[in-house]
């Protein structure tokens, strides 16, 4: 079974890396690929920047779930829209809601409860894998936090029911602790480039995933590695920078698989912008990489 086929099998993907190392797009196309082999995909963005969309080709969710072609949509959520929700549903009276969703002790608590906002996020995921999602869902994949703050949205359920020690809230948390810490149901993938920085940041994430959670990533993707120079190409300030790069490239690759022995896929730079075109490339490029 390839590492695709084992990610597909999951329910729940969390991609996290270093920022600005391709975390979106790899998103995108992963949820392209799956929907691809005849999932059900919903992709979560959490940046209220909203970027998920541009590499899709779609509008801009705002909060509202948009479809992206077949089998695969779209969502950007917020924390206090999500907590928010399940107030105005635990509470039908619409004014009593409102109250309380706009009273100051309200807005301290979800300050200030640890985990609250990132429980909140997965415990989206999760009902809409229980069935709170029309179409169906099977798979969802989070476009998480860069690096240190995807390991923390994944820890925080657990600090919060740790937190709350019981109670409706206590008890939702544990149920989603549990369910994250399946790794038959739950997957991370983390994304990278081979890049001095990166590749730190990458090594330290796989560390503290295992340290703190028992978590091993499904699978490590570098993104944008410099092709092989063109046989026989002129010594000219661009062809020696291109040099340059795939030399660092390389270097880096060896110190990351001098260190990670699980799996590992390689994507190419490419001369797209990011857009639908670059995520088609890319989807290919993944696919043929995983045979």
């Amino acid at each position: 079974m390839s590492v695709l086929d084992r990610i597909a099998e999951r329910q729940l993907v969390v991609v996290t890396g270093k920022g600005g190392v391709g975390k979106t797009t790899l998103t995108a196309v992963l949820g392209r690929l799956l929907a691809n082999r005849g999932k059900q995909v919903l992709l979560l963005e959490v940046d209220p920047r909203e970027s998920l969309h541009q590499a899709l080709g779609t509008e801009p969710s705002g909060g509202e779930v948009v479809p992206a072609g077949p089998g695969l949509s779209i969502q950007n959520l917020q924390p206090g829209a999500v907590i928010e929700g399940l107030v105005r549903e635990k509470v039908p009276i619409a004014y009593l809601a409102r109250k309380i969703t706009e009273s100051t002790a309200f807005h301290q608590f979800v300050e200030g409860a640890p985990g609250l906002k990132e429980t909140a996020l997965l415990g989206h995921a999760y009902r809409v894998l229980q069935g709170g999602h029309r179409p169906r869902t099977d798979l969802v994949i989070v476009d998480a936090p860069a690096t240190g703050h995807g390991a923390t949205m994944l820890a925080a359920p657990g600090l919060l029911a740790q937190a709350a020690e019981g109670g409706q809230l206590g008890d939702m948390a544990s149920e989603l602790a549990d369910f994250l810490a399946d790794a038959s149901r739950c997957g991370v993938v983390l994304a990278t480039l081979l890049e001095e920085m990166p590749v730190e940041e990458t090594l330290e994430l796989i560390e503290l995933l295992w340290a703190k959670l028992g978590i091993r990533p499904d699978l490590v993707v570098a993104n944008g590695m410099y092709p092989a120079l063109p046989h026989g190409a002129a010594p000219t300030p661009g062809m020696n920078l291109w040099r340059a790069r795939r030399r660092l490239n390389e270097a880096e690759l060896g110190r990351l698989t001098a260190s990670w022995e699980g799996p590992l896929l390689k994507l190419p730079l490419l001369p797209l912008d990011r857009g639908p075109a670059l995520v088609k490339a890319l989807v290919a490029l993944l696919h043929e990489a995983d045979s």
